[in-house]
């Protein structure tokens, strides 16, 4: 405040001193001349202090205004200082992975050419485990076709005998073999005890 005061002082000290040497040339010239020259004397004051008002203004308000920019100004540089810090951090990264890009497209290859190996190496054993369990099923197939055809053979064979023995009986087996057969089956039966 002091030195906005010795300011303020300071311009009235010049602003009198102005008026005084004016209108003491104003009187020395005396008349129609020193009216115009008084004339001229109020405008030079009246502009001295509009400016000195629009100085006073300056003074006092533009310090705050090139302040708030200057602060302005100055956290925008702290901000972009920041962006370019954190690009140039994703660039050195960027460039780093690009760097690393052939060491993993290597490790992601092998990788694969390791699990694709493990893959085959697994369907071929399940390839035959699944050809085993099939010739098994076939053989137990084929065992139980054999067993049945046997089966089917003797019964088939069992039948052609019975009817082959029916056919030869009926052809051998007159009324008098029939006769004969029955007496000594009933002689048979008179030897046994009851």
């Amino acid at each position: 405040m002091s030195r906005n005061r010795r300011l303020f002082s300071l311009a009235s000290a010049v602003i009198a001193a102005l008026f005084l040497t004016l209108s003491a040339h104003a009187a020395e010239e005396g008349g129609a001349a020193g009216a115009e020259t008084a004339a001229e004397v109020f405008k030079w004051i009246n502009f001295a202090i509009v400016a000195g008002g629009i100085l006073w203004v300056c003074w006092k308000k533009a310090p705050g205004l090139f302040r708030g920019r200057a602060e302005a100004i100055s956290s925008a540089i702290t901000k972009a200082g920041s962006a370019k810090a954190a690009a140039d951090a994703q660039l050195r990264e960027a460039e780093t992975k690009l760097a690393n890009l052939d060491k993993e497209v290597a490790e992601l290859r092998s990788f694969a050419e390791r699990e694709s190996a493990a893959e085959v190496e697994r369907i071929r054993m399940a390839t035959r485990s699944d050809l085993e369990k099939i010739a098994a099923a076939a053989k137990a197939e084929i065992e139980a076709a054999e067993r049945a055809a046997r089966m089917e053979l003797k019964a088939l064979a069992a039948k052609l005998a019975v009817d082959g023995a029916e056919s030869l009986l009926t052809k051998q087996l007159t009324a008098q073999a029939q006769a004969a057969l029955i007496s000594n089956f009933v002689k048979s039966l008179e030897g046994m005890p009851n």
